[in-house]
């Protein structure tokens, strides 16, 4: 697990931070069954093609796939249900705002744990274009060199 801030990392949607720029972060809780819980403190969760939108005044994380607990017994497991999210009226209120903004949508960018609580981070996000994604590309990649050559020669 990663250590970001007081929240430890579970897992990441990297694909979420080449394929947008987050403009605003907000930390989140989430209603979860039992059996969910465990699997996803034992890290079996994808955020791969999940996303999350808002129906009136909730919000509701869709198509995060949540791999059934071998110990479960309850036998109604559903890996791709709809589950919601956990957020003030004044947060829902903000993201909503920056929703009314052309082409800004939400993303789940990662899962972590904060004290015993599952944590999810979701970020609105404005979806790059091509040419910003080859930028990334390329500063990662001059940065990967810059880490190497400090490394040879230290």
């Amino acid at each position: 697990m990663i250590q970001s801030g007081s929240m430890k990392i579970i897992t990441k949607n990297k694909k979420a931070y080449f394929d947008y720029e987050v403009l605003e972060e907000f930390k989140t809780g989430i209603v979860l069954t039992g059996p969910e819980v465990k699997s996803v403190r034992d890290g079996h969760i994808d955020l791969k093609g999940a996303f999350v939108s808002i129906l009136g005044d909730e919000v509701f994380l869709k198509n995060a796939n949540i791999v059934k607990y071998p110990c479960d017994t309850t036998g109604k497991h559903e890996s791709f249900r709809e589950r919601k999210l956990l957020l003030t009226k004044r947060e829902i209120a903000k993201i909503t705002k920056h929703l009314n903004t052309a082409g800004t949508t939400i993303v789940p960018l990662a899962v972590g744990l904060e004290k015993c609580y599952i944590k999810f981070l979701i970020g609105v996000a404005r979806g790059k274009k091509q040419y910003d994604k080859r930028q990334s590309i390329k500063e990662k990649d001059v940065k990967r060199r810059i880490d190497r050559a400090i490394r040879k020669h230290f």
